[in-house]
């Protein structure tokens, strides 16, 4: 009985109107997949063009000797040698100390001076947004314009520029900031350009993760005799803000690694004071256009840049699976 109802159905329906409906197509599938794509495909175009490929073809050029050429030839194949000659080279791990020094200046003090900043607006009523869009506003800044109002205007070493303006006040003689380099002052117009720039940024990332902490947590510690100030700091607002402070420490770390503008621009290509970016500008750009060096050097410091992040990460404790 159940069967023929069911065979009848179909009959029915084609009988009161002719003929059996169609089923509908669902198009909202590939129209929702085109457009995913044709947002997303042009970066991934630009992505592929302008990192992807150079990478992989940096790493081929770093068997060669390929000097003045992008295309070298098979007989110029060096293998690990511009590999060998890179760590041999005396101005290339100088410059890698010169990172170390730069690095172990920037490093703490931005991310003390950020999560400093996002404590203090955090806690701000009045003006909060106006006063979080001034200390992010130099990150919008370019390094190349920074560095020119850092040189020219404050620390261009004569007596008319900023910092010596106030030294003269206090009676003390003019310093060559940027063209000394014993003392090394330099470092004093270098870092504080990079916490300028910098530290708006990251205070905006501790600031998010300040607002995720739970205010119960506060309650609790009060209830049960914290006093509010370090004692809350070090026993609850820092353990909350691990994953944040991680990543924010590794973000800072591989910019770091990066820098060129502020030392190309402040100093130049002088030897006292040379990043290894700058070095492998000069090798590959410069004079001496040897492209199989240069690539080689710059695989050696994404190597280490690498190295480190996974070492911090892992002694930071950055990703575990107990960690939420």
């Amino acid at each position: 009985m159940a069967v023929s109802t069911e065979a009848a159905a179909p009959d029915a329906a084609a009988g009161a109107g002719g003929r059996a409906p169609r089923p509908r197509r669902r198009t909202g599938g590939w129209r929702t997949a085109l457009t995913f794509w044709y947002f997303v495909g042009p970066f991934l175009i630009g992505l592929l063009v302008f990192t992807y490929i150079p990478v992989v073809w940096s790493a081929y050029l770093s068997f060669f000797d390929a000097r003045n050429t992008v295309t070298p030839l098979p007989e110029d194949f060096v293998g690990l040698g511009n590999y060998a000659r890179m760590l041999q080279d005396a101005a290339f791990t100088d410059s890698l100390v010169t990172f170390t020094v730069f690095a172990a200046f920037v490093v703490p003090l931005t991310f003390a001076c950020s999560l400093g900043l996002a404590l203090l607006l955090n806690r701000v009523r009045l003006m909060r947004a106006f006063f979080r869009s001034v200390f992010f506003l130099p990150f919008s800044c370019s390094y190349v314009v920074a560095s020119l109002v850092w040189k020219m205007s404050i620390f261009n070493g004569v007596r008319y520029g900023m910092a010596n303006s106030v030294l003269d006040l206090f009676g003390i003689e003019d310093v060559p900031w940027l063209f000394d380099p014993s003392p090394p002052w330099y470092w004093l117009v270098i870092v504080s350009l990079r916490l300028w720039i910098q530290c708006g940024f990251y205070m905006i990332l501790f600031i998010a993760a300040l607002q995720q902490i739970p205010e119960h947590l506060y309650e609790a510690a009060y209830v049960d005799g914290a006093k509010p100030g370090r004692q809350t700091f070090w026993h609850i607002t820092l353990p909350q803000l691990r994953a944040t402070s991680v990543a924010v420490l590794m973000l800072i770390l591989i910019a770091a690694y990066q820098a060129f503008d502020e030392f190309y621009n402040l100093i130049g290509n002088q030897a006292y004071a040379r990043p290894p970016l700058m070095y492998l500008y000069t090798t590959a750009l410069g004079t001496q256009q040897d492209l199989g060096r240069g690539s080689a050097g710059a695989l050696i410091l994404a190597l280490i840049i690498a190295i480190v992040t996974v070492l911090q990460g892992r002694f930071l404790g950055f990703g575990n699976a107990e960690e939420k």
